[in-house]
């Protein structure tokens, strides 16, 4: 079973809880949630009083690779190697991207995956190049069970134990802060705290992750590079399937009979939370069935804002 880890809730809007002050939270006091959401009033409150560690939402200012042991900064000679590397790996296979990651920096490498098609293909060719890669989904209490049980998939097929990583609080608790569900209201806001948090918190400490994203998806990933220097999450970000296409991704899963979530064969191309994410019609775009009524075609991981 997958462990939850908490973090101390921050429930006097002057005072933000070190890293080091995090524990684990027992189960006699998760049944009585003491926790809040802060207004963005008490964000803005608290990054003024924490002083340059944390921005107005809360988020270390020193993450991601900044964070590790040894840091990694993004220089300019650093981030005019990765473009020269980015520049160099265009007509590699996406095999060879991986090898190339996890030879430039593994151990700290990472990989994320919410185990759509595209994160299934690359678990696929992990476990033959780096099977020891350490993987993470970040859990939002929201997604389908179809999602949730190609994590055993994995782990039978190849041996390979996805982490979950977990929001501070549960769905339950989350709905009740907020006086019921904020994807109905605020998705934008729903997807910062379950899943940008959390990626963040999760990010810390490596140097390089692998994402699954292709630039034919959406105009955000268009101009995706294969390697390049993330700045939301401050670490390098490796897009292995940056040049492929859906067809392609499609047709490796079936001559490896590669697991794939069964909701891609009722009309969902792109899966996210359950709440936020419909089939799709005849002639819509692949993502269009996330977030199906509000301006909003991502959840702010792959985006620079």
């Amino acid at each position: 079973m997958p462990i939850r880890l908490n973090e101390t809730a921050v429930v006097n809007p002057t005072y933000v809880p070190a890293e080091s002050e995090s524990n684990p939270v027992s189960s006699e006091s998760a049944s009585k949630p003491s926790l809040r959401v802060l207004t963005p009033a008490e964000i803005a409150h608290n990054a003024a009083a924490a002083g340059p560690d944390v921005d107005a939402q809360g988020i270390p200012t020193k993450r991601g690779a900044l964070a590790a042991d040894p840091p990694l900064a993004p220089t300019e000679e650093f981030l005019a190697e990765l473009k020269r590397d980015s520049d160099s790996l265009e007509s590699a296979t996406p095999q060879e991207v991986l090898k190339w990651a996890v030879d430039r920096f593994a151990p700290k490498f990472t990989m994320a995956t919410a185990f759509g098609p595209e994160g299934m293909t690359i678990i696929h060719m992990l476990a033959t190049i780096a099977p020891e890669t350490p993987i993470f989904n970040l859990e939002t209490g929201y997604q389908f069970q179809e999602t949730l049980d190609l994590r055993e998939k994995v782990k039978e097929r190849y041996g390979m134990e996805v982490q979950y990583k977990y929001p501070d609080t549960t769905v339950e608790e989350f709905e009740t802060l907020h006086g019921g569900p904020l994807y109905k209201t605020d998705p934008n806001r729903c997807c910062f705290e379950r899943k940008l948090r959390v990626l963040h918190r999760a990010a810390s400490g490596w140097h390089a992750w692998a994402s699954a994203i292709r630039r034919d998806q959406s105009e955000d990933r268009a101009k995706a590079p294969i390697v390049g220097w993330d700045k939301k999450f401050q670490l390098v970000k490796i897009s292995p399937l940056a040049n492929w296409t859906k067809k392609d991704v499609w047709s490796l899963i079936s001559k490896e009979s590669i697991p794939y979530n069964p909701l891609h064969d009722q009309g969902y191309p792109s899966i996210g939370c359950q709440a936020c994410t419909r089939p799709v019609q005849i002639g819509e775009d692949e993502r269009a069935g996330r977030w199906s009524g509000f301006q909003k075609t991502e959840c702010g991981l792959h985006t620079s804002d």
